[in-house]
């Protein structure tokens, strides 16, 4: 079973975060797990990792900052055109190619 809000981001898309200690804060979906139902945001959820050192990988050890997945529901995709967040239905259009639309101000999102 799967849900619409992954399916309704695509990476690069630019989004807002709408619940949880980050919120309020904008990125970019750097990826979409959609079996898990979850995004990786660029610059939100950051959470510590200690890592051991791996010479052949050319890793130091130490602790990193990374971002950690969020849940897609926790996100709303921002519009490019009204740059507000909303939600996204799909459409189909004369062309026959199936694009996302804001619901708000009806735009495209796809390029």
């Amino acid at each position: 079973m799967t849900t619409g809000a992954v399916y309704a981001l695509k990476k690069n898309d630019s989004v807002i975060v709408i619940s949880g200690r980050d919120r309020g804060k904008r990125g970019r979906v750097l990826r979409v797990l959609p079996e898990k139902r979850r995004v990786i945001v660029e610059g939100v959820n950051f959470i510590k990792r200690h890592t051991r050192p791996n010479p052949q990988k050319n890793v130091k050890g130490g602790i990193v900052e990374r971002e950690a997945p969020l849940a897609a529901s926790n996100v709303q995709l921002v519009c490019p055109e009204c740059s507000n967040p909303t939600r996204v239905g799909r459409k189909l259009l004369e062309t026959g190619r199936r694009v996302r639309y804001c619901v708000k101000c009806k735009g495209v999102v796809d390029k």
